[in-house]
């Protein structure tokens, strides 16, 4: 059985001092700096007008804030399960912007928000949780129902791979990765098999096409890979 969001919910509010820090808030996610700087130009080129954010798994706020230093003043709509991490991330985001933060406490499967409401979303590390192919569509289709027009989307996740063969080949990669963040040897298997094992209780990724070809059966007219290295994505869409 997967963690319930009660479950997922309890991990993070235990976790806010490392996702405080925007170089290692995300340090089990290959490439994380890049990524963000990757998303936060794009989404200033793409939607150079922005004013409004909707942040849904905000964290502690890292995507919100290197966002802002490129698009300031921004409203921010902060979404998260957590809420140690949540006032963590209002507190940091009300002090990067002149516009209204307004933090919510929510599971991005149940937003209610009105249509046409944001300029920008950003989706960082969250829909993963995210369980069947109905799921998967309803968040999608909400993403565009409450952008404007010329409005865009930016989600880094991890992701899955349909062939077995590829699929565990990443994850073989995957794996040397994390063992040599804790420097190889006996720490390091033991930090990859913990992230193994929250992985296989918590996360069900799907595979990148998946996602992209979900983006523009939903209505995105444009749709943008950023980077990709294994088992990791940064992509957009754009609604017109």
């Amino acid at each position: 059985m997967k963690s319930t969001v009660e479950e997922i919910r309890a991990r993070f509010d235990a976790d806010v001092e490392r996702f405080s820090n925007l170089q290692t808030g995300q340090s089990a996610t290959v490439d994380a700096p890049l990524v963000l700087e990757l998303i936060a130009e794009a989404a200033s080129v793409v939607t150079p007008g922005a004013g409004s954010l909707l942040d849904v798994g905000c964290g502690a706020g890292n995507y919100a804030l290197k966002l802002l230093s490129r698009l300031p003043g921004m409203h921010c709509t902060l979404v998260d399960l957590s809420r140690p991490m949540l006032d963590r991330a209002v507190e940091r985001v009300s002090a990067a912007t002149t516009g209204i933060v307004t933090p919510v406490q929510d599971d991005v499967r149940s937003l209610d928000l009105q249509p046409g409401s944001f300029d920008l979303i950003a989706a960082a590390a969250v829909l993963h949780h995210l369980r069947t192919d109905a799921e998967w569509e309803a968040v999608f289709a909400m993403f565009y129902r409450v952008l404007r027009p010329g409005g865009s989307v930016w989600i880094s996740d991890l992701v899955a791979h349909d062939h077995p063969g590829i699929q565990a080949m990443m994850w073989r990669r995957y794996g040397a990765y994390l063992s040599e963040l804790r420097g190889g040897g006996t720490a390091g298997e033991k930090y990859r098999q913990d992230v193994f094992a929250y992985v296989e209780k918590e996360d069900t990724p799907r595979p990148l096409e998946y996602q992209t070809d979900l983006l523009r059966r939903v209505g995105f007219a444009e749709v943008v890979v950023l980077h990709k290295n294994g088992c990791f994505a940064a992509f957009g869409a754009v609604k017109r």
